[in-house]
């Protein structure tokens, strides 16, 4: 198997068929032996029943159904397990990624490269509560891996089949692919791809996810300078105790230092080096934690996501 689309998919039913349709049409004039692994998520709408019924007239598509949500991270993990392909290329479900990029990120790829990020260089998502803060945390993440790139969010990459298939992806992860397959010595590269309007469905995505990857960047830094993976378990208690108490300790000190006031008996000095050291030890546990998930997963082996069922060639596992 020369290539392999590996795409996650939750609650997709409209996009699923014109997507996987226009994927073929893509691949046809590259004369490549390939295959689509659809991941379904754990769907609630109709779209491993539109998946079945491709599966029937297309046995090039290989479906994998988990028996509930486990997230993009783990959807991912389970495509890359399933994927034969000696280049192995990810995509989102909801049609933004442009199949017709696949070419361009092969050629790429060709040039020497273990692994190429696709850039969304004229993204087509609101800018306020999408792309703004997609570019604190592009710049954020380049800042702290080292690895510059312009688009960590976009799904759309292109890899070698050993890159791939030495990925540990846990959490949510999937968004530091590049800088982990960095710390492994892959050759990273960057390309613009066009980014659609999302037509059908509704996005899955939101503000909300911008403190787990402050967390998950935590854990990628953990990982690539220590060689062991950090955890965000009690990261948000330790974050906000801590920043709580630094905002206390610097409203004391200039109180101290503008207004000469005396500080030495206030109950708030002590409340915030309590809650400085409380953030400190919760962190910290935290990281302890994740080091002992991490060993208790790699050490049996056990996937991040269960299985239901797959649908490949003209049988059901």
């Amino acid at each position: 198997m020369e290539l392999s689309i590996v795409i996650p998919l939750y609650n997709e039913e409209e996009n699923v068929e014109p997507l996987i349709r226009e994927i073929y049409g893509v691949l046809a004039p590259l004369g490549k032996t390939c295959e689509i692994v659809a991941v379904d998520d754990g769907s609630k709408d109709a779209t491993f029943t539109a998946l079945r019924r491709l599966h029937c007239t297309e046995p090039r598509l290989k479906v994998v159904r988990l028996k509930r949500n486990f997230g993009q991270t783990a959807a991912l993990a389970a495509g890359l397990a399933y994927a034969q392909g000696e280049i192995i290329v990810l995509m989102d479900g909801d049609g933004q990624n442009d199949p017709a990029d696949i070419p361009a990120l092969l050629q790429k790829l060709q040039e020497g490269n273990d692994l190429v990020a696709g850039w969304r260089f004229n993204r087509q998502d609101p800018f306020l509560n999408r792309r703004l803060p997609s570019m604190i945390a592009n710049c954020l993440i380049s800042w702290t891996t080292k690895v510059k790139l312009h688009d960590y969010g976009c799904t759309l990459k292109a890899m070698r089949k050993d890159v791939a298939k030495s990925l540990r992806l846990y959490g949510e992860m999937h968004r530091f692919i590049p800088a982990i397959a960095d710390e492994r010595g892959a050759q990273i590269a960057e390309l613009q791809v066009n980014h659609r309007p999302r037509l059908r469905g509704k996005s899955k995505y939101g503000v909300t996810r911008t403190l787990r990857v402050v967390l998950d960047l935590l854990t990628v830094k953990f990982l690539n300078s220590y060689s062991t993976r950090p955890a965000h378990v009690f990261g948000p208690i330790g974050v906000i105790s801590g920043l709580t108490g630094f905002a206390m300790a610097l409203y004391l000190t200039v109180q101290k230092f503008v207004y000469d006031a005396d500080i030495g008996s206030r109950p708030l000095l002590l409340l915030a080096v309590l809650l400085i050291f409380i953030g400190f030890q919760f962190v910290t546990m935290g990281l302890l934690g994740e080091m002992l998930a991490r060993t208790y997963h790699e050490s049996q082996e056990r996937p991040v996501y269960v299985v239901g069922e797959v649908l490949e060639g003209k049988r059901v596992i």
